[in-house]
């Protein structure tokens, strides 16, 4: 392990000493596509799977999971027991938490699962104390809530940002529009639709034989980055929304507040006091991008207590049938659907239409 780290450390300091101009391009995308594949190892170790550590990951329950990250003593643990009345053990030294402690909360008809993790420090990307179980999990989170101290923000959110990229998580990004296929032959064949300002062919060579890609199609849409290229070629990259939230406001004057509520993506709190909740579960449900459905049995009313939630990304009526048990999309017939998403109420549809938020749906099977 130690000599992954010292790789890791020189290809780092490789990379500080090289100064960056398009004749030094090629060989930085070399040692950064290195640095991906070195960090990828670090990951996942090569070898038997080892003990599975006590309890860290946590079974998913509800409708979707969120992860409070940060460094120990920024309010993470506070914050579950005022939000979803857990109790989380809290004190006023770091490393009160010491596994994942899980809660729910019951928000607009969706069951969310909060999930507070230990705190991370520096070097946790490199394995130092418990950081990587706590990325782990936090990969499979669907909004991280990356809490911060007031009072030292930028500094802990630059550290924390560096630690989660490293492992492979990309906060409030979208994934990279390159398309890119590997072949049997013909060399690498790069389409470019918009002109590059760092990478060229000789460049994409480059990195790509650091993965011994020899045959390849690279179309780049924009102007990407080379960081762009291997998080692609890599393909184990998540993308996570993610709200910052400034815990401890009751620390700080008027004034520096209404500066805090102008950064993009932060909510100002103070989990103490219980101040500024309501607005950060509007903005977790904005970010989350579920949507409520809800079912009405024939000739009865419509159930509003309990919707069935879906993805923003996945709101077909396949979908919704397939949510509510496997059976059903076999046995379809049509769906009456009331809401935004018809033109008429009720309109008869098909399994391919597309549900908008709070529409009601009868389903109709074959007899």
């Amino acid at each position: 392990m130690s000599t992954i780290l010292e790789k890791i450390a020189a290809i780092e300091q490789e990379m500080a000493r090289t100064q960056k101009n398009k004749a030094t391009a090629g060989h930085l995308g070399l040692l950064k596509a290195r640095l991906a594949k070195l960090r990828r190892e670090l990951i996942t170790p090569k070898g038997g799977g080892g003990g599975t550590g006590e309890g860290f990951d946590v079974a998913k329950t509800g409708d979707a999971r969120v992860g409070f990250v940060g460094f120990p003593s920024v309010g993470k643990s506070t914050l579950l027991s005022n939000l979803a009345g857990v109790y989380s053990e809290v004190a006023a030294y770091e490393f009160t938490t010491l596994t994942t402690v899980p809660g729910c909360i019951k928000y607009k008809g969706a069951k969310i699962q909060l999930l507070d993790l230990p705190g991370i420090i520096e070097g946790a990307k490199d394995g130092k104390g418990r950081g990587r179980q706590v990325i782990a999990v936090a990969r499979t989170c669907s909004l991280i809530f990356l809490c911060l101290d007031v009072l030292k923000p930028l500094v802990h959110k630059r550290l924390i940002e560096h630690e989660l990229e490293g492992f492979g998580l990309r906060l409030n990004k979208q994934p990279p529009n390159i398309y890119f296929k590997k072949k049997d032959k013909g060399g690498i064949n790069l389409n470019c639709m918009v002109q590059q300002t760092e990478l060229d062919l000789d460049t994409v060579k480059s990195i790509l034989s650091e993965y011994k890609i020899h045959n390849a199609d690279v179309t780049l849409k924009y102007d990407a980055t080379s960081d762009d290229l291997i998080d692609v070629i890599e393909g184990n990259r998540i993308y996570v929304p993610c709200i910052y939230i400034l815990n401890k406001i009751d620390q700080i004057s008027i004034e520096e507040l209404d500066v805090i509520y102008k950064i993009p993506h932060c909510v100002p709190i103070s989990a103490h006091h219980k101040w500024n909740f309501d607005d950060l579960l509007e903005k977790m449900w904005e970010y989350l991008k579920l949507v409520r459905i809800y079912t009405k049995p024939k000739g009865q009313l419509p159930d509003y207590n309990a919707p069935v939630v879906l993805h923003s990304d996945h709101t077909s009526v396949e979908d919704f049938c397939n949510k509510l048990h496997r059976s059903i999309a076999k046995e379809f017939k049509y769906a009456l659907v009331w809401g935004s998403s018809v033109k008429h109420q009720p309109q008869k549809v098909g399994l391919e239409h597309i549900l908008a938020d709070e529409d009601v749906v009868q389903i109709v099977k074959k007899v």
